[in-house]
């Protein structure tokens, strides 16, 4: 078992578990876990790679108190646009990924279900794209990947109105591929990450990388749009409204600039 701070990892024979390790703010990512997350991804040597979160919850997404400065505006310099390096490592790597979402999965947790190849979901899970919520754009899964899963209407619906769905709905519409108790979770996780893992590693790689060149955008070209557009989205007063209504529990006011 490799240590980290905010995840744990742990290798059982051929399959890798990754727990985002955060339950008192349910997961919430932080520049340290965001860091964590990339090297596990890059660096694992596993033939199959299963994610979930800690407690009852998946991911909630970004810490909006350190990664949007709680509402408050900021002249930090921004980095220069480019694709999220956890979204890059996840899109990028010939790893098969399993998302076990255990809970509500919305924010940056739903891009994290979206860029795993095969979802498992239990029952208590949600799912939620609330970016235009704070007055954002969702990462590169929330644009490609969730049309690709659910069609563009059903996609552009969650999109727009960053609705949280729960889990049999996510079946329906194809956004998760089964849903299981709470408690089978993860053993049914683990079992089809067994199934994969038991054949020829070279013939699963080639596959996945197979699925990419079919079906796949540009990740660095939509990457860098996206980075691009939330540096713009960032500046406005809705995102500061959007981070400040959420703190202060009540309903936003948002004016269009």
């Amino acid at each position: 078992m490799s240590e980290y701070e905010d995840i744990r990892y742990e290798v059982d024979g051929h399959v890798g578990v990754l727990t985002l390790d955060r339950p008192d703010v349910h997961n919430a990512l932080r520049r340290r876990t965001y860091d964590e997350l990339t090297e596990v991804v890059r660096t694992t040597t596993a033939r199959v790679l299963v994610v979930t979160g800690a407690g009852r919850s998946f991911c909630s997404g970004d810490d909006v108190r350190e990664l949007m400065g709680g509402g408050e505006k900021s002249s930090a310099p921004r980095p220069a646009p480019r694709l999220t390096p956890a979204a890059g490592a996840l899109l990028e790597s010939d790893v098969p990924v399993i998302a076990a979402v255990n809970g509500p999965a919305v924010g940056w947790g739903m891009e994290l279900a979206l860029m795993a190849d095969l979802r498992v979901a239990a029952r208590r899970a949600k799912f939620g794209e609330l970016f235009v919520k704070r007055g954002l754009c969702s990462d590169v899964a929330g644009i490609a990947r969730l049309a690709q899963l659910v069609g563009r209407e059903r996609a552009a619906e969650l999109l727009f109105t960053g609705e949280v769905i729960d889990a049999e709905r996510a079946e329906r519409i194809g956004l998760v591929g089964r849903v299981v108790d709470d408690e089978q979770l993860l053993p049914a996780a683990l079992e089809l990450a067994g199934r994969i893992a038991a054949n020829p590693p070279l013939a699963v790689a080639a596959l996945k990388r197979g699925l990419r060149r079919a079906l796949d955008p540009d990740w660095t070209d939509l990457g860098v749009w996206v980075s691009t557009t939330l540096g713009e989205l960032f500046a406005t007063e809705d995102h500061r409204e959007g981070v400040r209504s959420f703190l202060e529990k009540r309903e936003p006011h948002y004016v269009g600039r």
